[in-house]
């Protein structure tokens, strides 16, 4: 259920109709998901595994690409900034953000990189094998020049309300260009909400968000954790993790896509909406997307984790990478309020 007392679903329908004129820059790794899907009748006779009859090849929108998928599906004004390589995967991967009305124009093209690929391999719906085509290395220092003098030209010109940063560890989110960019943030009063991974974890000082998963959030700090007492832990780790950041909220994904969050000394756990988990690739991306959004447009975090949190169910019912659909979340809107 959605704790707000007065929402209605007049109020859901103008929140959509507020987040419909926001613009929004998600900066980040971007991924091509593809998937082979097929079907498992027999071992192979050359060694121990299983033989998957190739039936269908799918490609699908991953990394950063997907929170910005998400985001344009709720209806924002969505800009990517991201550097993929100059090969037959990014002609790929930028014609199908374009497709989307995703803008493209601050995506980078660099020779001394390939495209992001991480190909499923599926038998009968299951994930048999994943194999990873990158490079993940940080990005050059004049590719990191070349993309802030970008983003510094994209915000003065389209003045966007929140800037996501979406790090999957692939090189293009430098610690020094996470800085710049927080820096370039801050002096235009712009909200900032950062999906960190381990590599610059502590970077994103001054976010107004900052979501980590609680295995990443532990793993930086010295906080306990255990089934008892688990929201005073949690309330000790937003500490912890303040001390370092001087951050606004933290929006912590727990098992089961449970929301922990904490701004200032309001602290309060979302029961996971998650029923049916098909696959959960994607689905912190989907968490990240529409907290950002909802949080900007209704300065909200209790709503903004609560749907973030009916979004992350809709999307882990199904296999594979998929963004929110904004006609299913005022569905689950609806049913909350039942």
């Amino acid at each position: 259920m959605i704790e707000r007392e007065e929402a209605t679903i007049q109020n859901f329908e103008k929140l959509f109709a507020d987040i419909e004129n926001l613009r929004v820059a998600v900066i980040g790794d971007v991924i091509l998901d593809t998937y082979w899907w097929g079907a498992v009748e027999r071992i192979s006779p050359e060694a121990p595994v299983p033989v998957v009859s190739l039936q269908k090849k799918e490609h699908r929108i991953g990394g950063a690409g997907n929170v910005a998928l998400n985001t344009v599906s709720l209806g924002a004004e969505t800009t990517l900034f991201s550097i993929v390589g100059e090969d037959e995967d990014a002609e790929l991967l930028v014609s199908m953000l374009q497709e989307e009305h995703i803008d493209t124009k601050y995506i980078m093209r660099s020779s001394k990189r390939i495209t992001t690929n991480k190909i499923r391999v599926l038998g009968h719906n299951h994930q048999m094998m994943r194999i990873d085509a990158e490079v993940t290395n940080d990005i050059s220092k004049e590719e990191e020049e070349e993309l802030l003098s970008s983003f510094e030209s994209f915000v003065k010109r389209y003045e966007p309300a929140v800037i996501i940063f979406e790090d999957y560890n692939k090189g293009v989110l430098t610690e020094s260009l996470i800085a710049s960019i927080m820096n370039i943030c801050k002096e235009h009063k712009i909200i900032t909400a950062a999906d960190p991974k381990h590599k610059n974890f502590f970077a994103y000082k001054g976010a107004t968000i900052f979501k980590p998963d609680l295995k990443e959030a532990l793993e930086h700090s010295s906080a306990l954790m255990s089934n008892d007492a688990i929201e005073e832990h949690l309330q000790q780790l937003h500490i912890q993790l303040h001390e370092q950041l001087q951050h606004k909220i933290s929006l912590i994904t727990l098992p089961s896509f449970k929301l922990f969050f904490q701004k200032g000394s309001y602290a309060k756990t979302i029961a996971s909406h998650t029923q049916n988990i098909a696959d959960v690739s994607g689905c912190e991306d989907t968490i990240i997307a529409v907290a950002a959004l909802v949080y900007t447009a209704e300065k909200n975090m209790l709503l903004a984790a609560s749907l973030a949190s009916l979004a992350a169910g809709v999307v882990c019912a199904h296999v594979g990478t998929v963004a929110i659909n904004k006609q299913q979340l005022l569905a689950e809107c609806r049913k909350s309020l039942n």
